[in-house]
């Protein structure tokens, strides 16, 4: 709901205390005064620096009333029907008791009054004591609209714009997630380096904003870079991305299709699974944001879930999204020595996936599933589960191709098939890694230091590597039980038979 629109149904239903959430203490006002004057009501603030001041014409502030026991004492005291904001009065809640028990008994006397006191302030921690008193309303960061009005301000001539429609539609999305003060100075500073605002603006708000969401602590940016070329194999689950990759335009809503939920991507370390959740940000054109799950935990009481609300909701902010949760068993595997604080963040997290409508696409990663209790496997948090486990013959030869390609060498220099063969085994994180070790052995060959690295380096390297198939066997075997009882899907077989026929031969390799 729009906020004018919402904050002025509680000013009709007399609620007496609101607490408005965010750090845009000026829009804040600034709607609450339209909102003042659509339903001829008297607007008031009162801070610890300025003490109380008029928003409305004809209407005197009272004089010299310093601390806030006093000015809820004056707040009591007005006439008609008015509203007090608050900025930062969460402050004021502990230097004495008699605050809160000061506004808890103005939570009784202004119900019968048309008076309402507004709070703002950046988080949504409340007393105890007020709980039952106090409504919380969350500001949203500005829209599109909002920040069209903004560019605006900042480009007062056409000659400061040089953007098509397209263009600058893009602009203003990239800038979504950004405060209006934030939106501000990034477009002045774009005009103030460049002297234009063009398509040049769109990789500057990008950069910014990539700075400004890595301060919020637990959440990081990455703009759409990888693409699919760079993911050897894995045809089952790059055909289920490519089916959706429309999911979140107009014409799929219109469809009445809703947006894709979330993936989990489960299986041996090293098989692509971090790098997969990068590919499906840029074969969506799609912002990706990784949530980093240890850095919500606060020490203080309820800082958790109020680091956890807030890099949800500006995920939300952004959207549409990726929101990559990278080994996510580490990060929520529940215990009880926190208090049931990992308890309370998980359950918020599920709560969120369940019911979010804004179009954030999660993509969560597991190397051990038996970690994550059944919550968060089920239908309707994500959509389909996939198990990535060691490359087959052809996914070798697709890996070794990506990482020689990656490093400007010519394909057809090398033997692929003999690659493929001696690599049986290896995921494709040490594939990559032979191929970086090759490298060096080349490098440093005294004999002839200018040589390029050959397929028998490769094979060295390899040898001299000992897989994870044969070190972690128990540990595969058990991530494998998954799929062979059908709870996953394998993202590189399109059947049950053709995966186990796969393991068989792996498992024989082995022996």
């Amino acid at each position: 709901m729009d906020f004018q629109k919402e904050i002025k149904i509680y000013f009709s239903a007399r609620y007496p205390l609101i607490a408005v959430v965010s750090r845009e203490e000026g829009r804040i006002v600034e709607d609450i005064r339209l909102a003042c004057e659509q339903t001829q009501r008297q607007l008031l603030t009162w801070d610890l620096a300025d003490f109380f001041k008029s928003h409305t014409k004809g209407l005197s502030a009272p004089k010299d009333i310093k601390d806030p026991l006093s000015a809820l004492e004056k707040i009591e005291q007005l006439e008609g029907k008015a509203v007090i904001v608050l900025p930062d009065f969460h402050q004021c809640w502990h230097l004495t008791p008699k605050v809160i028990r000061k506004l808890r008994n103005l939570a009784q006397s202004l119900k019968s009054s048309e008076k309402n006191i507004v709070v703002t302030m950046p988080t949504s921690q409340i007393p105890e004591e007020l709980k039952d008193d106090m409504v919380i309303v969350d500001f949203v960061l500005p829209h599109v609209e909002e920040l069209d009005a903004i560019l605006k301000q900042i480009t007062q001539t056409n000659k400061s714009v040089d953007l098509t429609f397209t263009g600058r539609q893009k602009l203003l999305q990239a800038a979504l997630g950004l405060s209006s003060n934030q939106a501000l100075r990034i477009f002045s500073k774009v005009l103030s380096s460049n002297g234009i605002i063009d398509f040049r603006a769109i990789d500057m708000v990008n950069a910014e904003k990539k700075q400004i969401i890595r301060e919020s602590g637990a959440l990081e940016f990455f703009a759409p870079s990888e693409l699919f070329n760079d993911v050897g194999g894995l045809e089952v689950l790059k055909e289920w991305l490519r089916t959706r990759e429309l999911a979140f335009g107009k014409e799929a809503q219109d469809y009445g299709l809703p947006s894709p939920k979330g993936i989990l991507l489960m299986g041996i370390p090293g098989t692509g699974k971090s790098l997969t959740a990068k590919t499906i940000a840029g074969l969506w054109r799609l912002p990706l944001i990784r949530l980093d799950v240890g850095a919500l935990f606060g020490g203080l009481v309820g800082q958790s879930e109020e680091n956890t609300r807030h890099a949800l909701k500006l995920a939300e902010t952004v959207s549409p999204c990726i929101l990559w949760i990278d080994e996510i068993e580490k990060g929520l595997s529940t215990g009880g020595g926190d208090g049931g604080t990992s308890l309370r963040v998980f359950g918020s997290i599920l709560s969120w996936m369940q019911e979010k409508t804004k179009p954030v696409f999660v993509v969560a990663t597991a190397n051990n599933i038996s970690l994550l209790p059944p919550e968060l496997l089920r239908k309707g948090r994500i959509d389909e589960i996939f198990f990535l486990d060691l490359p087959t013959f052809k996914e070798r030869k697709e890996i070794f191709e990506v990482h020689l390609r990656k490093r400007k060498r010519f394909v057809t220099d090398y033997n692929l098939e003999k690659l493929a063969k001696v690599s049986e085994g290896y995921v494709g994180a040490e594939i990559e890694q032979s191929v970086i070790d090759a490298m060096f052995i080349a490098f440093s060959d005294k004999k002839d230091p200018s040589r390029e690295f050959r397929t028998d380096d490769i094979v060295e390297a390899l040898t001299k590597m000992v897989p994870l198939s044969r070190s972690q066997s128990d540990a595969i075997d058990e991530l494998r039980r998954w799929l062979d009882e059908g709870r996953v899907k394998s993202a590189s077989f399109g059947g049950k038979q053709q995966a186990q026929a796969h393991f068989v031969k792996i498992n024989l390799s082995k022996n």
